[in-house]
């Protein structure tokens, strides 16, 4: 039997400003909730945070996150959870926090908050986190029955963060519709367990048309720190768009390369999630014989808001052909998404993806 399924957060408030309001949001989910997040974020939103909360009938418990989504992490602030009586988790900040927030209110059974500080993935609005070992490997993605209960972004934080992770969202949510594409051609599971909904690739048709369209202005807005109508656009697109679009519609070859880059050691592991995923992207339109145009349009676009687009960039250069053939397999292993591409792609055939997107953006 085949099931199309669509799921979404039960609530998204985005806009500058809002984390004002967290205080009062967390009042109808929680009265004694966990907060999570790390030192440098917590030094950024810790007043606003504890203004929101100052007429609130609920009052958190801070407890800094270490950095890594990983079980023993996840397994540690569990614990903590148990022992303060947590009746929420409030997870403020990056992709790993987040997905550390979102496993440790499954584990602990109660609902969960996410309020990111940047628009650099697609994590937030999802039913899933990706679990890394301590050391930083993908290790698995990790499902839930509900997705978050609340999700509470701030563009006025959002424009302070890095401009490298704001443009990094925008590399994330640039392969939504392309692997959504792919999942449908072949029939593919999405992450919300089913079929590809007409809703879910409406939604990320519109992701994509709202990153040719505002994406060059919104970046160029937050260099200088600006909140305008096209950076909202682009958070929305980066977030709730793309959120929405890749778990309903599903993963492809993209983030399978992205995750297939854990494999070798080195510089590559500096980079953010959406810095690879951009590659990602271009590997699985060479994989898809999309046409040079075509593939020029997206490396264009990676090209003008610096994101990788050669080998150097990736920090692939001085890897061998093997090393390439090692990514490939990773990238092809059972379960991967690769398959909503094709399961017949080989390590080899994405070894010579890798190196052939090398020279189409230096061409």
């Amino acid at each position: 039997m085949q099931k199309y399924i669509f799921k979404s957060p039960s609530r998204y408030i985005q806009g500058n400003g809002v984390i004002e309001e967290l205080g009062k949001e967390t009042e109808a989910i929680g009265k004694k909730p966990l907060l999570l997040s790390d030192e440098v974020v917590w030094d950024i939103t810790k007043d606003a945070i504890e203004n929101s909360f100052k007429d609130s009938d609920s009052d958190f418990h801070f407890e800094e996150f270490n950095g890594e989504a990983s079980t023993k992490e996840i397994d540690r602030l569990v614990e903590l959870g148990k022992d303060k009586e947590a009746d929420a988790v409030i997870g403020v900040g990056g992709g790993k926090t987040l997905d550390t927030a979102k496993a440790v209110s499954d584990a602990l059974g109660v609902p969960v908050i996410i309020v990111p500080t940047t628009a650099s993935t697609d994590a937030p609005t999802s039913a899933l986190s990706v679990i890394y070992s301590d050391d930083g490997v993908f290790e698995d993605y990790k499902f839930y029955d509900k997705n978050p209960d609340l999700v509470l972004i701030d563009t006025g934080i959002v424009v302070k963060a890095p401009l490298h992770l704001f443009a990094s969202g925008m590399s994330d949510a640039m392969a939504t519709l392309v692997e959504v594409r792919a999942a449908m051609k072949r029939n593919g599971d999405t992450m919300a367990g089913g079929k590809t909904t007409f809703a879910a690739k409406a939604i990320a048709e519109m992701a994509e048309e709202v990153l040719f369209t505002h994406g060059l202005a919104a970046y160029q807005a937050v260099k200088e720190k600006l909140v305008t109508p096209q950076v909202d656009a682009i958070v929305e697109a980066n977030t709730l768009l793309s959120g929405l679009g890749f778990e309903n519609g599903g993963l492809a070859g993209a983030h399978a390369i992205h995750n297939g880059f854990t494999a070798v050691d080195g510089e590559i592991h500096d980079l953010t999630h959406g810095q690879k995923v951009a590659y990602g992207v271009l590997v699985q339109l060479v994989l898809e014989r999309k046409s040079g145009d075509e593939i020029k349009k997206y490396i264009d676009f990676f090209k003008a808001i610096d994101m990788p687009t050669t080998l150097k960039d990736i920090h692939l250069d001085e890897k061998s052909f093997d090393e390439l053939i090692e990514i490939g397999e990773l990238a092809t292993a059972d379960g991967e998404t690769m398959e909503n591409l094709d399961p017949e792609i080989t390590p080899v055939e994405i070894a010579h993806a890798i190196l052939a997107v090398n020279e189409l953006s230096k061409a």
